[in-house]
């Protein structure tokens, strides 16, 4: 995949949200479903976009929320935003993150060199940060779609 390409899909996911991320459920793949709005005086429809990074050979998720913020979110009122709005710490249950500042391609990736001289195909290396979790994806080529509204990431397509 050309990185031009790569960085142009990346850049936008900016500011949109994450809604879910895992691994495909035949656990090759890593897919992050990102729900895309615009501003509504653009008429431009909301849309649940499936960034599909093929081939992941590692995968790594990493809290973005400072241990004095989780210290007050243990609760476990907070993973349900009804029981949770009302309440100091951070509301889990608001069942998404903001892309932001969104996802970087890492130039010059000594894993990625590695991969790619092991399988004879190109790897790359991504970082997405969110308001909560920020993940880091090594991985040879990425698909994006749209997908259907109530699409369940762990039951086959």
């Amino acid at each position: 995949m050309d990185n031009a390409v790569l960085e142009q899909r990346l850049d936008e996911t900016f500011d949109h949200a994450v809604v879910h991320h895992g691994y495909a459920n035949y656990m090759r793949d890593y897919e992050v479903i990102v729900h895309a709005t615009a501003d509504p005086r653009t008429n431009i429809m909301p849309s649940y976009l499936r960034y599909l990074f093929r081939h992941c050979v590692e995968a790594r998720c990493e809290t973005s929320v400072p241990a004095e913020t989780w210290r007050i979110s243990l609760d476990d009122r907070l993973i349900d935003y009804e029981t949770g709005v009302d309440l100091d710490g951070y509301v889990w249950g608001v069942k998404w993150h903001c892309l932001y500042p969104g996802a970087t391609l890492l130039p010059e990736s000594e894993a990625a060199r590695r991969w790619s001289e092991s399988l004879g195909i190109d790897f790359h290396e991504v970082r997405m940060e969110t308001n909560a979790h920020n993940l880091t994806l090594l991985f040879s080529d990425l698909q994006v779609r749209e997908m259907q509204v109530g699409y369940a990431p762990f039951v086959a397509e």
